[in-house]
């Protein structure tokens, strides 16, 4: 034994020569900035002298060369330099630089602008991104509902990262600890083309991937198209015939703009029939062991979803999601009062305070928080606690990239009344390749994703040639400079 710890210390001590000499190099360097080089500096070996440490006895060489302590950061000095972003798809990825080499991964919500970071990118320089509470309370008045939140919550999830990193520790360690070594997910289920297709979306969630737990949108757009199923609803189709709910984004009056109570669009008989049909389908094919959450239910208003809802009550669905905006409480508290279904809403609600209406009142039943929109991941787990002491659950609803996948699992894993996390990417076979998990293993596994136990920050790093091949075509941008963001033009006080 006593060898093999000889052997290792003599290996670790040849990698500190190593090291020492390649800081010595930077050091040398003339393009090496003043902070970086005083850090080198300060910090060579964390304060640990090689000769220092070639003079240990034999149990003090042990105890120092096998020690997990990161001695290349100073998380009192580090100070925040840079922010730039790659846009994968209609998803940007933020990375915030330090004066330690030390950086850290965010996320702009899916189909939010980069520009909802790039603003705040003068408000953070100089700052010591450990201070993520701070930080987030200085920059917290620039976020608004769904994505107009985006760049608040990513940059607050790169702070964790860097302040995992910095300390050496987990992001959910940071957080208070963790309930759970798994966080159980639900898989976003598109509905079929036909009944056989639906099998086999399924059975490839189920059987082949390992979820436990389903979504399925449950859209009047998929009963629209047979005579007599709705009212009112041929106004509002688009040029190709469908109520879209995301469609017609800069038509201020479309079918995608209009809130709910305001269409009158109304369900018949008919169309209540088609629509049990269709949950009846997937309930038979997964069974009843199986959760079964449903959403995307299309712009009607309260009383016709009260109607919809009692229709599937015997289905035991596992929730009904977003049935009215968020903004009215008293609508969900009779949507909840009239019907045994669970409800819940949350996704574009930013930050505590205005999920705080919705608990108080227990206006639903579960709290639905998208990380990315509802504060990060500290902001978030607040969210949960809060609703904890109200007696109600947390879902949460993700569908983002690997680095809030992994943000959302770290808070997960930190949040006691949890349920489930969304994976919304399950058919994208690609998605998974963008990062590499630090300390090994899968990100993903059999519907389940495994808490990093030991790997710092958010335990990723980023497959540069993936997220290369992925980049939108309109953006090909990779984490470019972005010094125009650096100048503070604006006196940000909101009060006098």
């Amino acid at each position: 034994m006593k060898n093999i710890l000889k052997e290792l210390i003599t290996s670790n001590l040849a990698q500190e020569i190593a090291y020492v000499a390649s800081r010595q190099a930077e050091i040398d360097n003339p393009k090496t900035g003043k902070d970086r080089r005083d850090f080198l500096k300060k910090t060579a070996l964390g304060g640990i002298g090689l000769t220092s440490l070639m003079g240990y006895s034999f149990e003090d060489k042990i105890a120092e060369t096998t020690s997990k302590v990161n001695r290349y950061s100073a998380p009192s000095e580090l100070k925040i330099t840079d922010m730039r972003y790659a846009l994968v798809r209609n998803t940007a990825m933020l990375r915030i630089d330090t004066n330690q080499g030390i950086y850290g991964l965010g996320e702009v919500r899916d189909g939010g602008d980069p520009k909802y970071a790039l603003m705040l990118k003068s408000r953070i320089l100089g700052e010591n991104p450990c201070n993520v509470e701070k930080i987030f309370k200085k920059i917290k008045q620039f976020g608004g509902p769904a994505r107009q939140a985006g760049g608040v919550c990513g940059v607050e999830m790169a702070l964790w990262d860097i302040c995992g990193k910095g300390y050496n520790v987990p992001a959910w360690q940071l957080l208070g600890g963790r309930y759970r070594d798994k966080v159980r997910l639900y898989a976003d289920t598109p509905e079929g083309d036909s009944r056989e297709q639906q099998k086999e979306l399924i059975k490839y969630r189920v059987g082949d991937q390992g979820y436990t737990w389903l979504k399925m949108d449950l859209s009047i757009d998929e009963i629209a198209h047979i005579p007599g199923t709705l009212v009112n609803a041929d106004f509002w189709k688009n040029n190709q015939g469908k109520l879209n709910q995301w469609g017609d984004q800069r038509n201020y009056m479309s079918y995608a703009n209009t809130k709910h109570p305001f269409t009158q669009i109304q369900i018949t008989e008919k169309g209540l029939d088609e629509l049990e049909r269709i949950v009846e389908d997937v309930r038979s094919l997964v069974g009843y062991e199986i959760p079964l959450s449903t959403d995307h239910y299309g712009h009607f208003d309260l009383n016709n979803g009260i109607r919809m809802a009692k229709r599937l009550d015997k289905y035991r669905l596992a929730w009904l999601e977003d049935m009215v905006p968020w903004q009215y409480t008293e609508q969900w508290k009779a949507l909840s009062d009239a019907f045994e279904t669970p409800t819940t809403t949350g996704e574009d609600i930013h930050f505590l305070e205005n999920f705080k209406p919705l608990i108080h009142n227990r206006a639903v039943d579960i709290v639905h928080p998208d990380l990315a929109s509802s504060g990060g991941l500290l902001e978030t787990k607040r969210i949960g606690d809060y609703a904890e002491e109200f007696g109600m659950a947390m879902a949460m609803h993700q569908a983002g990239s690997p680095i809030t996948f992994m943000a959302n699992v770290h808070c997960a894993a930190a949040t006691q009344n949890f349920l489930a996390l969304e994976h919304h990417s399950v058919d994208r076979d690609w998605w998974e390749d963008l990062v590499t998990m630090t300390g090994g293993g899968k990100m993903i596994d059999q519907g389940y994703a495994p808490v990093p136990l030991t790997a710092p920050g958010l335990g990723i790093e980023l497959n540069e040639d993936v997220v290369k091949a992925h980049l939108n075509p309109k953006d090909k941008t990779f984490f470019a400079p972005t010094d125009e963001w650096n100048e503070l033009r604006s006196h940000d006080r909101t009060y006098s």
